[in-house]
């Protein structure tokens, strides 16, 4: 029989799994991140009431010709040497609100006394939106301004009308779209995370939302800029985008977790912010860019679309790094 061999008594180094430091600990800057999200809201807010309570608007948004209806002209005129010559908005609404447009039988044509004219491209092309007209009197008020600020060009001319029933149905269509998203965004974040979650989500969203309708709000107050059809759509865009950038940062926190169960959860939070601030930022930039593209490259039509997109993406952004991940800690210890 062979001898035995003592057992070994040295004991074997414990490997311990140290937790990731991150570079950057959005936990510090919470406070930061609260006021200033806090005080852009405030002031969201604040243009919504004061465009409602405007007599000249009436709505939290001024509302623009796909949903109150109406005629848009938009003009062309024939510049030499790119001089279009000196005419102003002023000039233009007296001789508008001065013509006298063919009437049908029994019935008493518009007054353009309330028309409104925008210049564009220095002058270059004029812009009415006048009430609802016929083919006739439309031609009479291409007529009238060429007499005015004339000549015109024959192909630059494009004439729009949406009758008032139309308008209304477009406003409610947007309208139930929006809520019918929002509440389908709503139910399946309750659905895929806990309540804490959920609402965090919910409440990034909204964030989201009353900014990027609060400076729209601004805008038609002071510039006159309306919201149509194209604006819906962006704030459905952006609700979709702010949700998915939020929901990345939530499935790395509940990774983190199971992962760094010994640690506290705001230092959780930071971790999991931490592994997901280039993803986000980068996805961002990435869809920054071709809006931008838009914005100065895009033409009048897609211009203000292209403007609520990037406000409500870079808003969304903020939200998921700066805000929802911020109040996880404090929610949960309540």
């Amino acid at each position: 029989s062979f001898p035995r061999r003592p057992p070994d008594t040295t004991s074997k180094p414990v490997t311990v799994t140290e937790s990731p430091t991150p570079r950057f600990r959005i936990s510090r800057h919470k406070r930061l991140a609260w006021w200033g999200s806090g005080l852009a809201c405030l002031l969201s807010v604040v243009g919504l009431l004061v465009s409602w309570l405007s007599p000249g608007i009436g709505a939290p948004l001024k509302p623009g010709l796909d949903f109150t209806g109406g005629t848009q002209i938009q003009l062309e005129r024939q510049c030499v040497l790119s001089d279009c010559g000196s005419i102003t908005v002023d000039q233009l609404q007296a001789g508008l609100a001065a013509l006298t447009l063919p009437a049908k039988a029994k019935e008493q044509a518009p007054s353009l006394a309330s028309a409104k004219v925008q210049l564009l491209d220095g002058g270059q092309t004029l812009l009415l939106r006048l009430p609802v007209l016929e083919a006739d009197q439309s031609q009479a008020v291409i007529v009238g301004i060429d007499r005015l600020a004339g000549p015109l060009k024959t192909t630059g001319t494009s004439v729009n009308t949406i009758g008032p029933t139309l308008g209304s149905q477009l406003l409610q269509g947007s309208l139930v779209s929006l809520l019918v998203s929002f509440a389908a965004i709503a139910l399946y974040i309750t659905f895929r995370y806990d309540r804490v979650f959920a609402f965090l989500a919910i409440v990034a969203l909204a964030h989201d939302v009353i900014i990027t309708c609060g400076l729209f709000a601004w805008l038609g107050i002071f510039f006159g800029i309306e919201v149509d059809s194209l604006f819906a759509v962006s704030l459905i865009t952006v609700a979709g985008y702010s949700v998915t950038d939020t929901v990345v940062v939530f499935d790395r926190i509940r990774e983190q977790k199971k992962a760094l169960a010994q640690l506290p959860l705001i230092e959780q939070v930071d971790v999991a912010v931490d592994a997901t601030l280039t993803r986000s930022l980068y996805t961002s930039l990435t869809t920054l860019l071709p809006l931008l593209g838009l914005i100065f490259f895009g033409g009048s039509s897609l211009f203000w679309f292209s403007v609520a997109l990037a406000v409500g993406i870079a808003v969304g952004s903020w939200s998921s790094i700066g805000v929802a991940p911020t109040l996880l800690p404090v929610l949960s210890r309540r």
